[in-house]
């Protein structure tokens, strides 16, 4: 209970905390789907999809080591406030895929399917209905015919061209970049919440300050990624618009409250925590300052002149 009485702990453990706990509701963890997200965009071969899903993994795991890299070059702040950007990447990806959703252009007259409630205009919308699906014939351009028709499990009937859980578009290639640019720019940010978590804390609250913070991660890690696949079902390409807000809404909170503790000793970090919480990322003005240490020769009590004579 001492960290939570004394002030300056109180804030690095809210920081700290609140780092832990942005770095997972940016939406990192959707990273588990990122075949599902491909398939989501349009890319209709699953084993193409997996294989995409590795490049962007692979591409994480190169960026990481750039961040390790960068993280004493740059400093933890303005690395941690460059990755809650881009997320946006990714939303813009999917926006765009589904503004150019293909349209119904061919609505069947049979009895059954005219009350359907599969009577959507647009492919986008179809694929939001589990009970429905996209069919459509093609040429090596452009969608010819395309209905959207109730999912019959029991016919053996089968569509030549067919979408169940895509619509084919052409921007599929945009939501790839968006997600390997996001795991890139993402990729400091793995690390950064550890590594700014060991540094804050005083010695005596390490070890509590530090168990707190990695719980706080390991909470909102189920918590993600027990709810996208709902998300992404019920809200399709807004559920990254939800992540991308909460990324700056976390930029701000990083902006205002985080202080650089790049190339600061422990004492210089405690006190950076003494003043209000949000004041504390101002702290950013004294980055570069030098602090000179000089040797004072002498004794508090036999202080003879030639001693004297060597401190100015």
């Amino acid at each position: 209970w001492r960290m939570l009485t004394y002030p300056p702990t109180q804030r690095a453990l809210l920081v700290g905390c609140g780092l832990q706990m942005l770095q997972q509701l940016s939406g990192i963890n959707i990273v588990y789907y990122s075949a599902t997200i491909l398939q989501m965009s349009g890319v209709r071969d699953d084993r193409l999809a997996i294989w995409l899903a590795g490049l962007a993994t692979l591409t994480n795991f190169l960026f990481t080591l750039l961040g390790v890299w960068l993280v004493e070059r740059v400093g933890r702040r303005k690395l941690t406030l460059g990755t809650c950007l881009s997320l946006s990447l990714l939303a813009i990806g999917f926006l765009m895929s589904a503004q150019h959703s293909p349209p119904v252009t061919f609505h069947p007259l049979e009895p059954t399917l005219a009350n359907s409630t599969c009577s959507k205009y647009l492919c986008e919308s179809c694929m939001l209905d589990p009970g429905c699906g996209f069919c459509y014939r093609e040429n090596s351009s452009a969608l010819l015919t395309s209905s959207c028709v109730p999912v019959n499990k029991a016919s053996n009937e089968r569509a030549a061209w067919g979408a169940y859980n895509y619509c084919p578009t052409s921007y599929s290639w945009l939501v790839l970049l968006g997600l390997v640019l996001y795991l890139a720019a993402f990729a400091p940010m793995g690390p950064m919440p550890w590594t700014i978590n060991s540094e804050i804390y005083p010695l005596w609250a390490r070890s509590t300050g530090n168990a707190c913070a990695a719980g706080v991660n390991w909470t909102f890690n189920i918590l993600v990624s027990l709810t996208f696949l709902h998300l992404a079902q019920y809200f399709t390409y807004y559920a990254f618009f939800l992540y991308s807000s909460l990324a700056l809404l976390g930029f701000i909170f990083i902006f205002g409250c985080l202080p650089e503790t790049k190339g600061r000793r422990l004492e210089e970090i405690e006190a950076l925590f003494e003043n209000q919480l949000c004041s504390c990322g101002a702290s950013d003005s004294d980055e570069g300052r030098q602090v000179e240490y000089i040797r004072v020769k002498g004794s508090n009590y036999h202080l003879s002149d030639n001693d004297a004579s060597d401190v100015d």
